[in-house]
């Protein structure tokens, strides 16, 4: 399907270097193509998606298997533990050194995965400035969430950030707080510090998405009755064994519902559809992200 774009696309003489970006929302099919392409251009493929970082969430996240891989080397994913922070900033540099050493080796990087704005600061000149961590701001909020629930703390986003705010999911708190800590340290929205959006690379687009939505969520659907039978809950009581709730599932959209089951909150049938719904939403989303790349 895409052998003729990637033809054209390695006979084009460019002043730039190349880099080839399979993007499209969660469940379209992107990690198939990726590894073809990686093979067939003797290349390795840098994850751009801001959950597969976390060790030992790997059913939740659809984190690539090994046997999945089929040799082809793939780079950050499982770089940090569930109760570690990890921003953009340090995503971007630590990525980027892996693109020039694979540019370097004359090797064409493959970024695939979901996190636009993980995508976004590789592809684009990014100035994203870095900012110290303010822990008492932090403590204050995450206990704000805990008292008053995340849609406190959210509102507090909406009224410094109305333009951007809604970008970021209500439920991921990680990022709720960063974005109110960045925008009260530096009075700029995360999404509105110094950004070049002329292009760094001669980059491929490439996306699996056919334009049918309607497929797309029954796909999504049926991944998340998967996740189910590939032992999701065993391995969130897992991870409740060893980590507190505020150090991993408010890091990533859909674990509430999980944790409302164990609470009884919710019948086990009522926690999948409140994910299959919040992961179509999510979807949408990323359809609105991406859109621009088709440009």
């Amino acid at each position: 399907m895409f052998e003729e774009k990637l033809n054209t696309f390695l006979e084009k003489k460019t002043n730039k270097n190349k880099i080839i970006v399979i993007y499209w929302p969660t469940a379209s099919g992107k990690t198939a193509i990726s590894i073809n392409i990686a093979k067939k251009l003797n290349t390795e493929i840098i994850s751009t998606d801001s959950r597969q970082i976390f060790k030992e969430m790997n059913i939740w996240t659809a984190k690539i298997l090994k046997e999945e891989m089929d040799w082809v080397r793939h780079h950050m994913i499982d770089i940090i533990y569930p109760n570690e922070e990890y921003s953009v900033w340090e995503f971007k540099n630590e990525a980027e050194k892996i693109i020039n050493d694979l540019i370097i080796k004359w090797k064409i990087p493959i970024l695939c995965w979901w996190t636009g704005l993980y995508i976004d600061s590789l592809i684009y000149d990014f100035k994203i400035p870095k900012v110290e961590a303010d822990w008492d701001l932090r403590k204050k909020l995450e206990d704000e969430a805990k008292d008053f629930w995340v849609d406190f703390v959210y509102e507090k986003l909406k009224k410094l950030d109305p333009k951007n705010y809604h970008k970021i999911h209500k439920n991921n708190l990680q990022y709720v707080i960063r974005a109110i800590e960045v925008i009260t340290k530096t009075w700029k929205s995360k999404y509105e510090q110094a950004v070049n959006k002329i292009a760094k690379y001669d980059i491929l687009f490439l996306t699996p998405y056919d334009g049918n939505r309607e497929k797309l969520y029954d796909r999504i659907n049926l991944r998340v009755e998967k996740m189910f039978e590939d032992w999701l809950l065993e391995e969130v009581k897992n991870l409740l064994k060893k980590y507190k709730k505020t150090d991993f599932w408010l890091k990533t959209i859909w674990y509430e519902e999980i944790i409302k089951y164990f609470d009884w909150e919710y019948s086990l049938e009522e926690a999948k559809d409140k994910i299959k719904q919040n992961t179509r939403n999510y979807a949408k989303r990323q359809l609105t992200w991406f859109r621009k790349y088709e440009k």
